[in-house]
């Protein structure tokens, strides 16, 4: 008994010796049966099939009777210019692209809801290579539809459109990295404060004023990804999104406030520079008045005085204080003029620079037109107390203020032996001839001008913009809606002037506004109220304005004007002077003269 029981014992323990061990030595001999190849196609097999996951969404891709392989189909816009048949092409050497066949949606072989069963298997090694081809393929191949040409301008548009993205985003960046080191405690020398300071400047170096990212180095792109990084490491230190959110707040608020300031800045340093003298002229100036003292009195007189009060010629009036500006306007008036023997010119200045001027036309006197300089404070005309009422115009500009801006007023005063003159600013040029103003019928107006009401234009001005109509007065006698006019190139009946005695108009106006507030300061608001209704319209080619002030004027219009004026702060003698604009004054500039060389004055 106790033999049976050993026996069935040992019986039991072999059967399970050999289930333990037969399975071990099958596998490791089938291992050994297999190739090497054969090993490399299996682990290959393995792979594809893991990357094939992702694609199980394609079409079924059919064979056609032994001919290549059609390419996986996208969902496409139907588009007119497409081809009907498949084709894999080759760009270029590191991107490919497919291009797909038009269908409808209709026919079964390209049904969406196909799935490829990862099981399938090929009637040829060939058909399988193939299959295993064309799913590497959509792994690694960006699919561009075909686009009409229509759809290529705007892809380009677009693209063009966008060239300041990277530029944009490299300042947010930056911006962000001075948020964060906001959030830092004050004077804290931590690693990542020292690494948002570093990567800022930078790649405030790498950029510096570069505007389009075709403009970009490739340093900066690289030092683009150096901050995120940094601003990530940042973000997990400074996580708070609140405070953040109002540090940001803060930094904006700082920022228009910033904005404001510098604007307000830029502003009073232009109309700084506006009311300035620039180097050369003032050494064109103190040049010319030293010459003009060391010449004998005798020397100082103008030719041909005997045309200064002939009525049968055509006399034009410059208030200036400016030596280059006069010379501009008489040099572009006798260039443009079809008859210059007719021509008189009365140069208005002050006593600081009658010798420059008058020393400067002593020099070069035109061969055919009559030229005057006069003194405004040598004359009768103006009261004896003018400089006073003046200052209480409340002006800090001194142009406002000045005895020249207010003297045109006085005309029939000044010039008593005339009728008609044609009245020019000194910044101004001439580019057609205006002896047609002297036949104009001013059908009993005093001062023909263009206008400045029409809506749209850039000359556009108001009366209400100017005139204080809140003032009982002034609503009482004016209309806001009455049309408005510009100084600059006037033509000014002198006799119709003295009938309707409209300089004592212009005493009794400005009396009134120096006692209150009734208009701004300047000579233009009150030319309006003192010839109010006396005015004719002209054609508005004969005076293009705004070239001081605007730089959209039509090329157009500038080159069909008869005169064009650089009215506002920017002026072209200045630096702040549009530079588009500067030709037309620069070519009546007689840059050949020693005292403009000597002065270094270029046009």
């Amino acid at each position: 008994m106790k033999q049976s029981r050993r026996w069935q014992r040992a019986l039991l323990l072999s059967l399970l010796s050999i289930s333990f061990f037969a399975p071990l030595i099958l596998v490791s001999n089938r291992l050994q049966s297999i190739a090497p190849v054969g090993r490399r196609e299996s682990i290959e097999e393995l792979s594809n099939l893991r990357h094939m996951t992702n694609d199980l969404r394609l079409n079924a891709i059919e064979h056609e009777g032994g001919e290549r392989l059609k390419g996986p189909r996208l969902i496409l816009s139907k588009d007119e210019g497409s081809n009907d048949s498949g084709t894999v092409a080759q760009s270029n050497e590191d991107e490919k692209t497919i291009d797909f066949p038009k269908t409808d949606g209709k026919d079964p072989k390209f049904r969406e809801d196909k799935v490829i069963d990862s099981q399938q298997t090929t009637e040829s090694s060939d058909g399988k290579d193939q299959f295993l081809t064309v799913i590497q393929l959509a792994n690694k191949t960006d699919f561009k539809p075909l686009l009409s040409k229509g759809g290529e301008k705007s892809t380009t548009a677009q693209r063009d459109g966008a060239t300041d993205v990277k530029i944009n985003e490299i300042r947010d960046k930056i911006i962000q990295a001075k948020a964060y080191l906001n959030f830092a405690p004050p004077g804290s020398n931590s690693q990542i404060v020292k690494e948002l300071r570093t990567r800022m400047k930078d790649l405030e170096r790498a950029v510096g004023d570069v505007t389009r990212d075709k403009d970009l180095s490739k340093g900066a792109l690289r030092r683009l990804k150096l901050m995120e990084a940094a601003l990530y490491k940042a973000s997990r230190v400074f996580n708070n999104c609140p405070a953040m959110a109002t540090k940001l707040r803060a930094m904006n608020y700082n920022s228009e406030e910033l904005a404001q300031a510098q604007k307000k800045q830029a502003s009073y340093l232009m109309h700084l520079a506006a009311r300035t003298t620039s180097k050369g002229q003032h050494c064109l100036s103190m040049r010319l008045t030293s010459e003009y003292f060391a010449l004998d009195p005798e020397k100082r007189q103008m030719p041909n005085q005997e045309n200064y009060n002939d009525p049968s010629l055509n006399h034009y009036v410059v208030f200036s204080d400016n030596v280059l500006a006069s010379t501009v306007v008489v040099n572009s008036t006798i260039a443009s003029s079809k008859d210059p023997e007719k021509m008189v010119f009365h140069v208005v200045t002050d006593s600081l620079n009658y010798p420059s001027i008058s020393m400067w036309f002593l020099l070069n006197v035109p061969s055919t037109a009559t030229i005057q300089i006069q003194n405004i404070d040598e004359m009768d005309v103006l009261p004896s107390d003018f400089d006073q009422l003046l200052m209480k115009q409340n002006s800090n500009d001194p142009r406002f203020i000045s005895t020249l801006n207010h003297a045109r007023f006085y005309l029939p005063d000044i010039f008593p032996g005339l009728n008609k003159v044609v009245l020019l600013d000194h910044d101004v040029v001439v580019q057609r001839d205006l002896s047609k103003l002297w036949s104009i019928e001013m059908k009993g107006m005093v001062v023909g001008a263009v206008e400045t009401c029409q809506e749209g234009e850039a000359s556009l001005h108001s009366m209400s913009t100017f005139i204080n109509f809140s003032d009982s007065w002034v609503a009482g006698k004016f209309s806001p809606k009455a049309c408005t006019w510009a100084f600059g190139m006037n033509l000014v009946d002198l006799e119709e002037w003295r009938r309707r005695k409209l300089t004592s108009t212009y005493i009794k106006y400005f009396n009134l506004g120096t006692k209150r507030p009734l208009w701004k300061a300047g000579s233009l608001p009150i030319g309006w109220l003192t010839f109010y209704r006396q005015t004719l319209a002209l054609d508005k080619r004969w005076h293009v304005m705004g070239l001081g002030r605007e730089s959209d004027i039509k090329t157009v219009d500038i080159e069909e004007a008869a005169v064009i004026h650089y009215d506002g702060i920017m002026k072209p003698w200045l630096d702040i002077g549009i530079d588009k604009y500067k030709r037309y004054w620069n070519r009546h500039v007689p840059c050949y003269h020693s005292y403009l060389q000597q002065c270094n004055i270029q046009a």
